[in-house]
């Protein structure tokens, strides 16, 4: 993940190509487990309920203890598609008001009672499981687009827990260098700028 002590306050980092990019989910082994067999979420996943999606690996290690934690025994990378993805982010409104972005207060709560698509940035972590400065954004979808997320822009859904869980051991033993050696190669993913500005809470 380069640098991670010198990353910008707010950018999107991600393993992407250039037609997918790839983001993580925890579940307990009743949704992840059919979802992995179809290849897309279904039942008992939810169409109705917000689900939220993110791309640093390291987070949602840090949100799931590592695929520790209950109801997130399961860690998916799921890959969507590059199309989808940008999709979300120009419907998206900021979890939190912000000055030039909002006209004022009203605004941004009028904006939140319709978003189709959450955004906040919560702090990054390190390998360590250390707090950076730098924030890391989750997108959460709502039920008028999480249809669209399973059967439009998921292309492929793997279980990387054996993975997960091999990476904790080798960092409980001491051996960061090597668990180090499995992260995702994360770097840098360019939005269209109309769109970065809004998601870093720029005017303009």
């Amino acid at each position: 993940m380069g640098n991670e002590n010198n990353l910008p306050l707010h950018q999107v980092r991600a393993d992407y190509d250039r037609e997918t990019i790839v983001v993580y989910q925890a579940y307990r082994a009743q949704i992840a487990e059919p979802a992995v067999r179809a290849q897309r979420f279904v039942e008992p996943f939810s169409l109705q309920r917000m689900t939220w999606i993110k791309p640093s690996f390291l987070w949602m290690m840090g949100r799931s203890n590592w695929a520790r934690k209950p109801g997130q025994e399961h860690v998916l990378a799921v890959r969507i598609t590059r199309e989808g993805w940008e999709n979300a982010l120009s419907q998206a409104v900021l979890t939190g008001y912000k000055r030039g972005v909002h006209a004022d207060h009203a605004d941004w709560e009028q904006q939140m009672k319709h978003a189709r698509v959450h955004v906040q940035w919560d702090p990054e972590r390190t390998l360590s499981g250390a707090v950076l400065d730098a924030r890391s954004i989750q997108v959460g979808l709502s039920r008028h687009v999480v249809a669209d997320y399973v059967n439009a822009w998921t292309t492929e859904i793997r279980d990387i827990t054996p993975t997960v869980r091999k990476m904790a051991d080798l960092l409980k033993e001491g051996r960061k260098d090597r668990a180090a050696q499995h992260l995702p190669k994360e770097r840098p993913y360019e939005l269209p700028p109309h769109i970065a500005r809004r998601l870093r809470g720029e005017r303009g």
